[in-house]
């Protein structure tokens, strides 16, 4: 039998860590199985649904890399489907029509609880023969009162449900619109869904779902329950935790490639592996080997996973995503150094690509002021030399490559007879207007020849001017 997993979001908000994780375990089941992943949107909340969620959904299944084999279905396309169905039901005495008015289901809720009761549906109109005018029901599913629910659940294990726990669901509204437990057992039955994979808060609607499915007369899937994904603190992770969409991540900085390879590990492993690329996932990934209790998110390990790809993908790679964020920032990619050459200077020095952006500015445009407290220590009037000597020995260089930037600055120190500190950092708060940046040689590289001759000239004129103040 062909696998068939499914993700099925509801597009009420942005697509979050925990379902993107879902989305992924779903990916890669049926990759591992050469099956067939789904992508369902389920749109029925009209009031909370937007087309913006729906995009941000599509956006991020896009720049992860989870593509689908079929899809997206959206529900608010197949009511005719589930009306059809509803019909059906009522003529098999397998769901009826309930009258009761909402102040009478409060009424008895708050019975209910006074007793200590668990608050369920009495069924009142199971069996009712009158037909209330002026009245526009719901129907509710005529849920079995005997025997059980059970599934061996794929990450769970054998779980049983009474059937007595369970009342009377409703199934369609007044205005006739379905309700979710109703539409996705229709929409994994009609599209032959053969294992749900979603997250442990739907145990609860799982018996209730099977009890439909039987009603229908449709073949049961697997299921597999996986925990959810608590913050540092142990907490839930909820946006007081950082970003918890996926989207945030990426404007944030982060590669796919890193933040599917985090999210795969959080509750699952295998042996004490930590890298995967996305054939070693595909390869090793089981449902089964997920662990039942709650993974615990860790920013420190997401950033030092983010930093690996940075390094260890082709620069190309990187540079693809590395370009979005330039343009993201306002900054024209073309006028400084290549990508992949700056990727290969900066990728040990930051942890995310924004950061890269940030850091790297300098590279492409000219800045403002120089930090206050790197001016005063290192351009000095006793540096005028030194800015002197560098801007004859560079702007005569013949290749401007790290290897003959460097023999120049070190000429330079030789000749002047000062440490390379001496040289190196008052050339530093020229080139970035800070003491803080790559190796000189590189800085000067990056920075490239005419921008560099220009910022030096700039420092010497500061440093003039400082000594012309007496400071």
């Amino acid at each position: 039998m062909t696998v068939r997993t499914r993700f099925a979001p509801s597009p009420t908000g942005f697509l979050h860590v925990g379902g993107a994780r879902t989305a992924l375990f779903c990916y890669l089941q049926a990759r591992a199985a050469g099956g067939i992943f789904i992508l369902r949107i389920e749109d029925t909340d009209l009031e909370r649904s937007t087309p913006e969620s729906v995009q941000a959904i599509l956006d991020g299944m896009d720049w992860l890399g989870l593509d689908y084999d079929e899809g997206p279905f959206y529900q608010t396309q197949r009511f005719d489907r589930y009306a059809e169905v509803t019909r059906r039901l009522l003529d098999e005495g397998k769901a009826y029509h309930c009258y009761c008015s909402k102040e009478r289901l409060e009424d008895l809720r708050e019975e209910q609880m006074a007793q200590g009761l668990k608050p369920r549906y009495d069924g009142l109109c199971r069996d009712r023969e009158d037909t209330p005018k002026g009245v526009k029901p719901v129907v509710r599913f005529r849920n079995p009162r005997d025997g059980v629910v059970s599934w061996d659940d794929r990450v769970r294990g054998p779980i049983t449900i009474s059937n007595d726990e369970l009342d009377d669901l409703i199934i369609a509204r007044p205005d006739g619109s379905p309700t979710y437990n109703f539409t996705v057992v229709v929409d994994d039955a009609d599209m032959a869904v053969s294992l749900v994979i979603r997250g442990d808060d739907h145990i609860n609607n799982t018996p209730r779902q099977i009890n439909i499915y039987e009603a229908l007369g449709a073949a049961l899937p697997e299921f597999a329950h996986v925990p959810m994904i608590l913050g540092d603190d142990g907490a839930r992770l909820s946006k007081r935790h950082g970003a918890v969409s996926v989207l945030q991540y990426r404007d944030d900085g982060y590669l796919p490639q890193a933040l599917t390879n985090y999210l795969v590990r959080l509750g699952w492993s295998h042996g004490d592996q930590e890298v995967f690329s996305r054939e070693e996932m595909v390869a090793a990934f089981d449902i089964a080997n997920v662990n039942r209790k709650a993974a615990a998110f860790d920013s420190d390990k997401l950033d030092w996973l983010n930093q690996h790809y940075m390094r260890s993908l082709p620069a190309a790679e990187v540079a693809r995503h590395l370009r979005w964020h330039f343009e993201k920032a306002g900054i024209d990619p073309e006028s400084g150094p290549g990508l992949e050459a700056l990727i290969g200077v900066q990728a040990d020095r930051v942890k995310t690509l924004r950061e890269m952006v940030d850091a790297s500015r300098v590279f492409y445009e000219d800045f403002g002021d120089y930090d206050a407290g790197a001016a005063k220590k290192h351009l000095r009037p006793v540096a005028e030399p030194v800015m002197r000597a560098l801007g004859n020995s560079l702007e005569d260089l013949a290749r401007w490559e790290p290897e003959s930037l460097d023999q120049a600055i070190r000429g330079v120190a030789g000749e002047l007879e000062v440490g390379m500190g001496k040289v190196a950092q008052p050339l530093r708060v020229a080139l970035t207007g800070t003491a803080a940046s790559p190796s000189i040689d590189k800085t000067l590289w990056l920075t490239g020849r005419e921008r560099s001759l220009r910022r030096i000239e700039r420092a010497l004129q500061f440093i003039l001017a400082r000594a012309a103040a007496g400071a």
